[in-house]
């Protein structure tokens, strides 16, 4: 039992103390001149008592009387042993010098070990000090997938009163949670140190690490997928590594020896530095697939666990709906024909408008006007060549149709300016806002120039899979450099905010940069791309379609990426981010059509939301407003890693689409990562501890043995700031007026 004691104290000045006594001395005298003057009346000897007994409480609350109550601490103090759980702790990367038969290097985990005894912490002569032992991790589900010091020292702060101090087992890579200096300062506050024993290696062991592999979530059959991936090395020499990648046909998983092919490829990673490359696949046939992407293990490799990726695929035949819309047949649009033509995943159409003469183009897979609202939401790319509001070209009403077709329904849009300027009428219609770049008003015909030009790469483009045109990043920036030049270019003064300039001029700047040439942006469901010049035919310069159909290519599907994750005949599934992990949110998008192709703007759109486990969770999607009409939205969070089911259905249509969604595990506790013993040397600063490694941590036993027994609890309870006190004083009040009513005083 711990022994408590109490006193009262009052926190005012001592002048003050004198004159609040002088105060009742002077109003018990006058209580009693006026009860003398009554006759000695009984009435009136209780209503001055009770006037008196009202200006002592008065006084008595000035002067902030206080409930001091002492908690004196028990005989035996705690000492708190606080030690890591997550899983980076895992980590493969102690090795101790002094064992010369060790081969392989232990984990953290296995290190602190030998330090989960009592009497390894416990001094000789503190036979009263209580030893606990406290894991931590975090608050997740999993808690092992994240490490929080914050919540851990806090915790043991509130649960253990007595406290005389804490010994730390960490590696210090925290990654949720509040900053453990919070916990950290109040630790100080409350005089109580913090002894860190830090774990781990605070340099990069031996090691080749698969970093990443960023596979989509479809892909098409017999179609060439390029996979790219990251391969990161902390080992002193360069390595040829060849990396394998294995597709498991999930459709029969009774015979997975004739279901599995492998593609391989050898790669260069310099030392202590990353490659990135792509890994070529080509899907056999529909249908689900795990891709599996492995690289050997080193002989100088101390960590093999991070050697390997999986990620589900869905494979399926593909038809892109294509509209290329044109005003002359000049030759970028020729070659664009061409290319799309000849793609055959992709269904052509397109419109000449001739504005100067009487009829538009016409011939195989041409149309003879533009489409109504219902026929362009079949299309999943438009490409706006040279064309602007005006006579015989678009309308108002179809600039709005293509602006609710990418907002709305995730289709792409392609702006292609020109040598007549026609781009210049866009600038203030409904696809203002879709444009990516800003037009020079002062040059709507572009600049023309004598001699070639040339795209440069950004750093965004050197990494995109839009402007991919070479196998790895270097050959890549040498294709670029290599690629036939241009001799216009249309006059932008710049990108707008929100956008990605994948390329620009390499030579000629505005005052905001060097002028942007290839620019990306998102627009509400959908996707836009801005080409600014009209010589990307001229690629086929002496290797004929390799540069100019793949670019195309590649523009075509990036473009119609979201829209085609689910499809059925009259519904459409898409969702953002593609490949999520445990927490995200997760964006839900439909699109519904009517039996006429009309899409439809109202109703009921609810998605049924399986989880790995079996778990069912309803969602119910909102009709958007706006620019959004047409569309359906909504989120969910996923709480578990693995493959999910999405099955959407509209309850006035009666149509539905399935889909799988593949949620990554947590990413915050990664293994391999460097120990962080800076914030464990921050924590044990602030507290007035230190940071010790683990083979020196018995030298903490002289500092646990110099702590000083915790000093009493003091709990104040505010006597004068009571809400009881506040209530009596009121109840007094309240009986003295009426009792000065009843005895007839004014």
């Amino acid at each position: 039992m711990q022994e408590q004691q109490g006193n009262l104290e009052f926190f005012s000045s001592g002048t003050f103390l004198g004159l609040s006594l002088a105060v009742i001395i002077v109003a018990g005298i006058l209580c009693w001149l006026a009860w003398c003057r009554s006759g000695y009346s009984k009435k009136t000897a209780v209503l001055e008592f009770l006037r008196l007994v009202l200006i002592c409480m008065v006084v008595v609350t000035l002067n902030q009387p206080e409930w001091l109550q002492t908690q004196l601490p028990d005989r035996r103090s705690t000492l708190a042993v606080l030690w890591d759980t997550s899983n980076s702790m895992k980590t493969r990367d102690v090795i101790d010098s002094q064992d010369v038969e060790q081969r392989d290097p232990k984990s953290r985990a296995e290190t602190i070990q030998s330090l989960m005894s009592e009497e390894i912490w416990k001094p000789s002569d503190a036979s009263d000090l209580n030893v606990v032992f406290e894991p931590f991790s975090s608050q997740l589900d999993p808690a092992e997938e994240a490490t929080d010091l914050n919540a851990g020292l806090t915790q043991v702060l509130d649960t253990h009163a007595n406290l005389r101090g804490v010994v730390l087992l960490s590696d210090g890579d925290w990654n949720i949670g509040n900053s453990p200096v919070e916990a950290a300062t109040r630790f100080r506050m409350r005089g109580i140190p913090v002894f860190a024993v830090g774990v781990g290696s605070k340099v990069p062991l031996p090691d080749l690490e698969l970093v990443s592999m960023d596979a989509p979530t479809f892909a098409v059959v017999n179609k060439q997928l390029r996979i790219p991936f990251v391969v990161r090395s902390t080992l002193g020499q360069d390595r040829d590594v060849n990396v394998t990648l294995t597709q498991v046909y999930k459709g029969d998983l009774r015979d997975n020896i004739n279901n599995k092919s492998t593609v391989s490829k050898l790669i260069r990673v310099p030392a202590m530095n990353q490659a990135q490359e792509n890994m070529v696949w080509t899907p056999p046939a529909v249908g689900d697939y795990l891709l599996t992407m492995r690289i050997p293990r080193d002989t100088q490799e101390l960590i093999p666990e991070n050697n390997e990726i999986s990620v589900p695929i869905s494979v399926r035949k593909e038809q892109l709906k294509v509209l290329v819309v044109e005003s002359y047949p000049r030759w970028e649009y020729r070659y664009l024909r061409n290319a799309l033509e000849r793609d055959p995943g992709v269904e052509l159409t397109c419109l000449l408008f001739h504005p100067k003469l009487s009829k538009v183009g016409g011939g195989r897979s041409y149309i003879k006007n533009f489409p109504t609202t219902n026929e362009l939401s079949r299309y999943d790319v438009v490409f706006l060549g040279d064309v602007g509001v005006k006579e015989k070209q678009l309308t108002i009403e179809q600039a709005r149709d293509l602006r609710q077709l990418v907002s709305a329904q995730a289709s792409g849009l392609v702006f292609m300016p020109g040598r007549t300027g026609m781009h210049e009428s866009l600038m203030s219609g409904p696809l203002a806002d879709l444009y990516p770049v800003v037009l020079d008003a002062a040059t709507p015909y572009g600049v023309g120039a004598a001699t070639q030009g040339y795209f440069a790469l950004t750093q965004l483009g050197q990494r995109s899979l839009l402007t991919r045109l070479g196998e790895t990043e270097e050959l890549n920036r040498q294709v670029w450099r290599t690629l036939p030049g241009f001799y216009w270019y249309a006059a932008v003064k710049r990108a707008k905010a929100g956008t990605e300039t994948l390329a620009v001029h390499n030579e000629v700047a505005t005052t905001s940069g060097r002028v942007p040439l290839i620019v990306s942006k998102t627009y509400g469901a959908g996707k836009v791309l801005f080409m600014g010049t009209d010589s990307a035919w001229r690629w086929r310069q002496g290797v004929e379609d390799k540069y100019h159909y793949r670019f195309w290519s590649q523009v075509a599907r990036w473009m119609a990426y979201r829209r085609q994750m689910a499809q059925g005949e009259s519904m459409r599934l898409f969702f953002s981010p593609d490949r999520p992990h445990v927490d995200d949110v997760v964006m839900l998008n439909a699109n519904v059509n009517d039996p006429l192709g009309t899409p439809v703007d109202r109703g009921s759109v609810v998605v049924q939301v399986i989880s790995p486990s079996g778990k069912t969770q309803t969602i119910h999607l909102q009709p958007g407003k706006g620019d959004a009409i047409g569309l359906f939205a909504g989120s969910f969070t996923p709480k578990e890693s693995g493959n999910y089911q999405l099955v959407a259905s509209s309850i006035e249509t009666g149509a539905s689409v399935q889909t799988d969604l593949s949620v990554q595990g947590l990413n915050r506790e990664q293994q391999g990562r460097l120990a962080r013993f800076e914030v464990l040397d921050e924590i044990a600063k602030i507290t007035d501890g230190r940071l010790v490694s683990v083979s020196e941590a018995r030298s903490l036993l002289d500092d646990l043995a110099a702590l000083p027994e915790p000093e009493p609890t003091v709990h104040r309870t505010r006597i004068w700031a009571h809400p009881l006190w506040a209530g009596l004083l009121i109840l007094l009040l309240g009986v003295f007026w009426v009792a000065r009513k009843m005895s007839g005083a004014v």
